[in-house]
């Protein structure tokens, strides 16, 4: 599991205080018709919270990477991402979403300000594996830019995309590398020392072998249930994530975003979803 020591922070000494900041990564799954997670953001800002937004976009760009008629190539199960793939997907997650989202915000009356993790060298990240392409394991997180940004009162969206700290081409054709949203999600709010982090996912939270909700869990206990196999699939690098973020964040939460009023209810303290410390 990932460690703060395996990677360098940079904290901004200014701005916003560290118990003020709630981040929160979204995803395609839990936005749409009846969500709220728009109202709960502006109704967090107007308690006097700072709420931070990082999201994913996985469907879209595996919708649009249809519509450019690119043939997904997979590597023991992972899928690959070649030059053509990763144009689509910084397209589609630093563009079309990310500025859906700052519109969606706008429109329900807060402000919002969109960004990317190349941004002011938020992230930087080196390539995990050649096999799989131009996916990033990020080394360095920097706050500087996030916290400009709250300093206005908008509420940073960004879209996750790093920095490639070692690129092999001159044109510049590698300089940015794909990032999972979740573990983007975790650096983030380690960066920032938030007070909590929360995921909002499409599942009632962490489940057992009996597919029972696990209200509470350490970091020894999240590690365990990766280890037996027992948490799979998406699951793995949301607890990775909460697992490495709670070092210098509070708590991380994972809830079911589809529930109206999740969010808010999460950060009020009341029991819902896996919470991790």
């Amino acid at each position: 599991m990932a460690s703060v020591s395996g990677s360098r922070i940079r904290r901004s000494g200014r701005g916003a205080r560290a118990g003020d900041i709630v981040v929160v990564k979204v995803g395609g799954s839990t936005l749409g018709e009846g969500d709220s997670t728009m109202p709960d953001l502006i109704a967090l800002q107007k308690q006097g919270l700072k709420p931070v937004v990082v999201h994913g976009g996985g469907k879209v760009i595996s919708d649009w990477v249809r519509l450019q008629g690119i043939q997904p190539e997979f590597v023991r199960g992972l899928r690959k991402t070649d030059k053509p793939t990763l144009d689509v997907a910084v397209a589609v997650l630093c563009g079309l979403v990310n500025a859906q989202l700052v519109a969606e915000i706008a429109a329900a009356g807060g402000k919002a300000v969109g960004l990317a993790g190349v941004d002011g060298g938020m992230l930087k990240a080196e390539v995990l594996d050649p096999e799989l392409g131009m996916v990033g394991k990020i080394i360095e997180a920097d706050a500087s830019t996030i916290m400009a940004v709250l300093e206005t009162g908008a509420i940073p969206v960004i879209a996750p995309a790093a920095l490639n700290v070692n690129p092999e081409h001159s044109d510049g054709s590698d300089r940015i590398l794909n990032i999972n949203a979740d573990t983007s999600a975790g650096h983030v709010a380690a960066v920032l020392g938030a007070a909590i982090l929360v995921f909002q996912t499409d599942v009632s939270g962490v489940l057992d072998a009996t597919r029972r909700l696990i209200p509470r869990m350490t970091r020894r206990q999240a590690k365990d249930l990766i280890d037996s196999g027992i948490a799979n699939g998406g699951m793995i690098p949301k607890i990775e994530a909460c697992a490495f973020a709670v070092e210098t964040v509070r708590a991380g939460y994972i809830i079911d975003g589809r529930i109206a009023g999740a969010l808010l209810q999460c950060v009020s303290g009341n029991d819902i979803g896996t919470r991790i410390t």
